[in-house]
Formats: structure tokens, C-alpha cells, sequence
């Protein structure tokens, strides 16, 4: 969305104490360990514009807490499987051969939005190492969220959504639908439901790039917005506004095993 649009549908300057008081209000807390996707421009005309959503974040969560965002850079894996967009068939082996390994400190996110972007950038802020399905996170449990950080399933159990679920964290969608929520990614591999394929991408293994295959699925993110509602029947989800954005905010522990029971259920 252009910024004249953005300042036109505005109510007010959004500051970084305004914002502070908006997530109070929807029920984040201090010492939350909680997974945020969002939509900068869905929240109004922020002075200071993402910086300011991260440390507003930051001033309620506090260093007693965890703040995680999606790293992802799906671009760093195997062209034969693009399609947002394809590229020439005679152009895949060169770019194989000449793509970058992938590197937490210089990586760029891809297709997650500014507010994951810059929060990667930020002081103490760590990235697990996975070439298409990394995370940021900031706070008490960040190196536990991203060490260790599986290239096989890269969203399952071993991932830094695995981690988040073994602390019984929550997830915070702002102004963005479930569609965003890749919990439901580890929902689906827990399922078992899903066909599994080979993907490929550019790392480092003793200093040395290497193109490594490693084992995942084929996701169907297309079915989250149909499941999510249907999870709201079952499950508490809060929603209200942060800004101008609509929220969304619940247990990821109950979103993950509702969304594997209605996976296992439907398909």
C-alpha cells in the first residue's frame, strides 16, 4: 500500500507509547513467549514506521519474554519448484550453481514483510540456520528457539515452531488472516497427511558452500483461513485492533493440535 493511502485511511499518528498501550489492551503480557506475522500498513501511518511496532512490542514483553518472526527466504532453494514466478528452464542449473549459501547476517527475509525484515536486523536478535524457513527471535528463549534448527522438516517439531510449542507460546497475527500462520505448517507435518518431496538450497557445512537435498512436504497453505475459522469455534482467539489492524491472538499449542485433528479429519 502506497503511504499516501496509508496517511489517508489513518485516524491518528501511531506512536511507539500508543501501540505499547494497543498491545496491553488485547492481552499480550510481560514474559509471553509469542510468535508475531504482520501487516505494517494494515496498523495506520506509524512514525518511526517498523522500528517503532518492534520496540513497542519489545517494551511489553520485555527481556523476561520471547518475541519470534519468520525469517523465511524461500527464494534460497530449488528454482524448479518456483512459481511466484517460474523461471526459464535453461536458467536453473546457473542459478544452482552460482545462488549464495545462505547466512543468518546477510540473508534478506522474503515475502514475510518489513516488520520481520527489520526485526532480523535488531540487537540481540538471533536467526536459527535454514536456507528457505529460518526465524528471528528476541528475548529470554531466543537461542533455544533458534539453535539447532532441523534442514529436514524445517517447519516440524525440530523448528523454531517446534521450540514455541514446547513452551506453550502464543501466536499474534496483526492484520493478517491465518493464511500467515505457519504453525499450521507443523500441524500439517504432524499430521502425516501431507506427500513429501525433496528440497534442495545453498548452506554452509565447515565453511564450504554446499547444495544439500533435505526431506519436507508439500504444504497447502490455501486450507489455513478454512481451518482457522473453523478453530475459532473451538478455541479462544481474541480479536480486536491494534491500530487499525484487526488481531488475531491465541495458544499456539491449542491452534496446532486442532488444525492436525481437522487435517487428519478432512483430508
Amino acid at each position: 500500500m502506497a503511504e499516501k493511502d496509508i496517511i489517508e485511511r489513518s485516524d491518528k499518528v501511531y506512536t511507539q507509547g500508543i501501540l505499547r498501550d494497543e498491545f496491553k489492551k488485547i492481552g499480550i503480557e510481560k514474559g509471553m513467549n509469542i510468535i508475531v506475522h504482520s501487516s505494517l500498513s494494515k496498523i495506520g501511518w506509524i512514525t518511526g514506521g517498523p522500528v517503532t511496532v518492534i520496540k513497542a512490542l519489545q517494551d511489553v514483553i520485555a527481556k523476561e519474554g520471547t518475541i519470534i518472526m519468520p525469517a523465511h527466504s524461500g527464494d534460497y532453494s530449488n528454482p524448479e519448484h518456483w512459481s511466484n514466478p517460474p523461471v526459464p528452464e535453461e536458467w536453473i542449473e546457473d542459478i544452482k550453481d552460482n545462488m549464495p549459501a545462505f547466512r543468518p547476517e546477510i540473508t534478506p527475509t522474503r515475502g514475510v514483510g518489513v516488520i520481520p525484515e527489520m526485526f532480523r536486523k535488531f540487537p540481540d536478535v538471533l536467526r536459527s540456520y535454514h536456507p528457505c524457513f529460518s526465524f528471528s527471535a528476541w528475548g529470554k528463549q531466543a537461542e533455544y528457539i533458534t539453535k539447532e534448527h532441523s534442514l529436514d522438516y524445517g517447519l516440524g517439531i525440530n523448528s523454531p515452531l517446534g521450540k514455541l510449542y514446547k513452551l506453550k507460546g502464543y501466536v499474534l497475527l496483526i492484520g493478517v488472516n491465518y493464511d500467515r500462520n505457519t504453525s499450521f505448517h507443523l500441524s500439517e507435518i504432524l499430521s502425516e497427511k501431507r506427500k513429501e518431496f525433496k528440497n534442495e538450497g545453498p548452506v554452509l557445512i565447515d565453511g564450504k558452500r554446499v547444495w544439500k537435498k533435505f526431506d519436507d512436504i508439500e504444504f497447502k497453505d490455501e486450507l489455513f483461513n478454512q481451518i482457522g475459522k473453523a478453530m475459532e469455534k473451538e478455541i479462544t482467539v481474541v480479536k480486536d485492533t491494534v491500530g487499525m489492524a484487526d488481531i488475531k491472538l491465541f495458544n499456539q499449542v491449542k491452534a496446532v493440535d486442532y488444525a492436525q485433528k481437522w487435517i487428519m479429519e478432512n483430508e
